[in-house]
Parts: C-alpha cells; structure tokens; sequence
C-alpha cells in the first residue's frame, strides 16, 4: 500500500470493520427470504443474458459481496499487522482515534493540539506504517 491508501484506509478503518461485521451476519442467512417466481410471471420470456432465477441472481451477486469483502479484510489486516511499529504516547492517542472513527478535528479538540500537530503526527503514523515490512525476518549471525 502507498501512504495515500494507508491514510484512506486509517480515516475508513472504523466503518470498514462495522462493514465486515454486518457482511459477515449477513452472509451466514444466505438463501433465506428467497422466493421464486409463480403464476403467469414464471411463464414469461426473461431477459437475455441473466438469469431469471431469483436465487441465481442472489448467489451472483453475494459471490461479488465475498470478493469486496476480502478487499476490506486485507487493508484492516494491514493496519493491523503494523499498528506496533507506532511507539509515541501521542502518536499511538491518535491512531487510536482515527482507528475509532475520529476526524481530525475531533482528534485535534480531544487532545488539546491544533490540527496542524494533529496532521504531522497522522503523516509519522503513516510513514512508518508504511515503511514496516509485513514480516520481519531475524538477522543471521553471520559469525
């Protein structure tokens, strides 16, 4: 990821999380409340080129959610992954908020700093997110 998909991930963190959550309740009632169609409806031509089934056009279109799921899945995994390389008192206050869902405004009041400080301390953030590989490998004693 690059700094500008890590600060659009930290700023969306919060409802992406929410979004897994419901996805994921949603998901285990699939083919539920399906119905097919009867009487004169199910005689009729259907469209060219889709299904007329309901449930077809149900599992095509979960399929679809599964994929964007995953997507939302592996940028939270990311953060997560590297949210230790953050140390500072400060630093951690404010990843903790934006991962809460805070503007910075919000973060800005509720620490008591301007939201320039507020920035610069979002841009460490990001720069060492950014900079931490997703596995760091032990040295080899090379003696």
């Amino acid at each position: 990821m690059d700094k500008k998909q890590i600060e659009n991930t930290l700023r969306d963190y919060n409802w992406m999380i929410n979004e897994i959550k419901r996805q994921r309740n949603l998901l285990e009632d699939a083919g539920t409340n399906l119905v097919a169609q009867s009487g004169i409806e199910s005689t009729l031509p259907k469209a060219q080129g889709e299904s007329g089934d309901p449930v077809a056009r149900e599992v095509v279109r979960r399929d679809k959610k599964y994929i964007w799921i995953h997507k939302l899945e592996v940028k939270v995994s990311f953060i997560q992954e590297r949210m230790a390389v953050i140390e500072g008192e400060r630093e951690k206050a404010v990843l903790e908020c934006l991962l809460d869902g805070m503007s910075m405004v919000a973060i800005s009041r509720h620490m008591g700093l301007s939201r320039r400080h507020i920035y610069n301390l979002r841009e460490k953030i990001v720069d060492k997110i950014s900079k931490k590989p997703k596995y760091s490998q032990p040295k080899a004693n090379c003696s």
